[in-house]
């Protein structure tokens, strides 16, 4: 009798062992830095990614469809705020859309009536607007960015402020001030800049804001600077650099987010019909952008980054898709290839890069110890680089998340980097396929490597200069023009040299929790294994392997 019971019991300890899935035993809260643009679209799969942050719009020609004392709370469901906080992911709210009847002109973009009048003015209908939705959402949603792209002139494809410059202005100024009347921990944005379509527009803002005699004191009416960096890598540190030079230029420093980035590929088969998409990007090399692209970001000194977007939208002739998932719930490569990112680039304290002719090296310094290299092929050339090694032993990752351990040779580790597929007409505006080497502490008793890459006889050094980019005409968003680089005979054997003195990534404004340290033959994908710490976290699974061991035992007992 008591033999069947221990069996009974041993066999409801097997389903609870199994019923405790890897993910579930071992979910580390995510790097706050890394985001998705609607998440909420699937959240499961946001999840299992660790998706720190998602950006989700507030339409104020929804939220108060029919005047000031509407309100349609169905447009952004409670269940998607709900969903994001248990998955300990931050929610980034967008205002914009002027609903038609509080503007004279058009609806969608136009500029609010009332704006100028005083702030507790009920005739400023904004800063009623504005007061509302984040006194409503304090607590749940304290970032909030103010419209979308004022750049983009009106009349142009994607326009979405129709106002001027000083018009938008006054917007954020309203918003900046109406927003800390209801909640004093709000962060305000500023509209997300595409920096293509006009490449003086923050500067043009930025003299604006500066000659208000009360902007100082309010730090001109905005708390973080917003890009929108589409299509070619390097593009992402470019801008970046600029950004900050405008803000200089100022007198001012502030974080920088990226809250929308991707290559989107034309070459997916449920959209192969796309004869007049404007980039040639194939699967992979959209998987390439997102770890090329979120490295320089980081190296760069973005804050924040996140890709656009994390489910597809709803077809449109001609138009790329967007999404890391399918409409019907299929996964494309840029979705393996963001979970690695938020793998084996969360945690990183300080991270800088190395840009040479032929290809690029980030290194990625990580809490706990970790480091974290990751380097491509600028060209269409494969290239061979020789790296010192920082450990005993290491970890290739290739951007399919397929992983290897691998040693070093004499101290040092020598990586083939495909070339690049340069098939768009622009040349190659994304490197080839991306590599990831990491690696812990040295060993006890090992001594540490030298800082700089080792040297090798005629290996080419020093620096490229990055190209100098021109907007390109069309119905996407604009993006650089590479200058074309000659592609080697033959394959070269490169040392990289660091180009620029490492930059300390910026804190986030609520700290991650760093990750849990990936082990040297740990697989990667599906990036879900069970560290011994983990185990003795979860009592089920305690109990599952007790019972388990008990029954082995007592039927080895009787046996015997």
């Amino acid at each position: 009798m008591r033999r069947q019971v221990f069996g009974r019991l041993a066999l409801v300890a097997s389903f609870l062992l199994l019923s405790l899935t890897p993910a579930q035993a071992q979910s580390p809260p995510p790097d706050i830095r890394f985001g998705a643009v609607e998440a909420f679209q699937d959240p499961v799969a946001a999840a299992e990614a660790g998706v720190g942050w998602e950006r989700i719009l507030f339409y104020w020609s929804e939220l108060q469809p029919a005047g000031p004392d509407d309100w349609n709370g169905y447009h952004v469901p409670d269940e998607w705020l709900n969903q994001a906080a248990a998955a300990g992911r931050q929610v980034v709210g967008l205002l914009k859309n002027t609903p038609a009847w509080a503007t004279d002109g058009l609806p969608g973009c136009g500029v609010p009536r009332g704006l100028d009048l005083p702030l507790d003015d009920p005739g400023n209908l904004w800063a009623a607007f504005v007061r509302r939705v984040v006194g409503l959402y304090a607590g749940r949603v304290d970032h909030w960015i103010i419209w979308n792209e004022p750049d983009i002139a009106p009349g142009t494809y994607g326009a979405e402020w129709c106002g001027t410059t000083e018009e938008y202005y006054r917007l954020l100024q309203v918003a900046y001030l109406a927003a800390h009347q209801v909640n004093p921990n709000v962060t305000i944005h500023l509209g997300a800049v595409t920096f293509w379509h006009d490449r003086t527009y923050l500067r043009r803002f930025l003299q604006v804001a500066t000659q208000d005699p009360t902007g100082a004191e309010y730090g001109y009416y905005f708390d973080v600077v917003s890009l929108h960096i589409y299509f070619q890598t390097e593009s992402v540190p470019y801008i970046i650099n600029e950004t900050r030079a405008a803000l200089t230029a100022y007198g001012l420093s502030k974080p920088i987010w990226i809250n929308e980035t991707n290559a989107a590929s034309n070459a997916d088969p449920p959209y192969f019909d796309l004869p007049g998409a404007n980039f040639q990007i194939s699967l992979d090399e959209q998987a390439g952008f997102l770890l090329q692209g979120f490295a320089l970001a980081l190296a760069a000194g973005a804050e924040r980054v996140a890709v656009y977007r994390w489910v597809d939208h709803q077809p449109v002739d001609g138009v790329e898709p967007n999404g890391l998932i399918r409409l019907d719930g299929s996964r494309r490569p840029a979705y393996d290839a963001y979970r690695l990112i938020t793998t084996y680039y969360a945690g990183t304290v300080r991270a800088r890069e190395s840009r040479q002719p032929q290809f690029y090296l980030v290194t990625l310094e990580r809490s706990g110890g970790q480091t974290t290299r990751v380097l491509w092929a600028r060209t269409a050339a494969t290239v061979t680089v020789s790296l010192p090694a920082l450990a005993a032993q290491g970890l290739l990752v290739d951007q399919r998340g397929q992983a290897q351990p691998i040693q070093p040779a004499n101290g040092s580790y020598a990586l083939a980097l495909p070339g690049a597929r340069c098939a768009d007409q622009r040349g190659c505006i994304i490197g080839g396929p991306t590599l990831l080497l990491v690696e812990g502490l040295p060993t006890a008793g090992e001594a540490a490597p030298p800082e700089e890459p080792l040297p090798q006889p005629g290996a080419p050094v020093g620096d490229s200069p990055l190209p100098t980019p021109t907007p390109i005409p069309s119905t996407a968003t604009p993006t650089a023009t590479p200058t074309s680089t000659a592609t080697p005979t033959a394959t070269p054997t490169a040392t990289p040299t660091p180009t620029a003195t490492p930059t300390a990534t910026p804190t986030p404004t609520s700290t991650p929790t760093p990750t849990a340290t990936p082990t040297a033959t740990a697989t990667p994908r599906p990036i879900e294994t069970v560290s011994p710490t983990a185990l003795t976290s979860y009592p089920f699974l305690l109990l599952a392997l007790l019972l388990i061991g008990g029954a082995l035992i007592w039927s080895g007992h009787r046996k015997g």
